[in-house]
């Protein structure tokens, strides 16, 4: 399942709206996002799964994954396949006076990325759920607001971490951009309806 090719250089390059990069916010994405979905491509095809992950801006080229072991993706992603992470966060609708001008107001990360080499132990799987877990729901404690992770739950759940090889970060802002949705003169509508008001 490894591929030992490298990557190619350009394989994070913008090709559509570049205008739209924002490169240094790779990882402010990566931590305020919730789900990841991650594709690979094994021999039946490609597939692309969401999931729960972790990461942590203090080691920005470390993302990890949270899964059952069973499950074909961990177990490509743990033999070394490539994967490719997107993570999107929806922050608004925007619509249009022109079907063609209708848009989402959105940030999001393509993460291009490989196994690590140094896998977690279990007492590091153990911190690193808690980690999880903390930035999900921020505030909760463990022996506090849930139990200690027992040694069986972490045979039975996989964490696996990646080594992030190539990353380009996307964000539209603003409102309808199509002709005429700043002319009160011309009939029609156009607005934003907020999903996640402040951004």
């Amino acid at each position: 399942m490894t591929d030992p090719t490298p990557l190619s250089a350009d394989r994070a390059t913008l090709r559509m709206h570049r205008e739209r990069a924002v490169p240094d916010q790779a990882i402010a994405f990566l931590q305020d996002g919730l789900v990841a979905h991650v594709g690979i491509a094994d021999d039946e095809g490609p597939i692309v799964i969401p999931m729960t992950y972790h990461f942590d801006p203090a080691t920005p080229q470390r993302l990890y994954l949270h899964g059952a072991h069973h499950s074909r993706l961990m177990q490509a992603v743990a033999n070394g396949a490539r994967v490719c992470v997107t993570v999107t966060i929806t922050d608004a609708l925007v619509y249009s006076k022109t079907a063609l001008n209708h848009s989402v107001n959105y940030r999001s990360v393509v993460a291009f990325c490989r196994a690590s080499m140094s896998q977690p132990t279990l007492e590091e799987s153990r911190a690193t759920l808690q980690d999880l877990i903390a930035r999900y729901w921020p505030g909760r404690a463990v022996g506090v607001d849930y139990d200690v992770i027992p040694q069986k739950h972490l045979e039975t759940t996989a964490l696996v971490a990646l080594d992030i090889e190539a990353i380009s970060a996307k964000q539209r802002t603003g409102g309808a951009k199509g002709p005429g949705d700043d002319d009160p003169l011309v009939s029609g509508t156009a607005g934003i309806t907020e999903l996640r008001p402040g951004f």
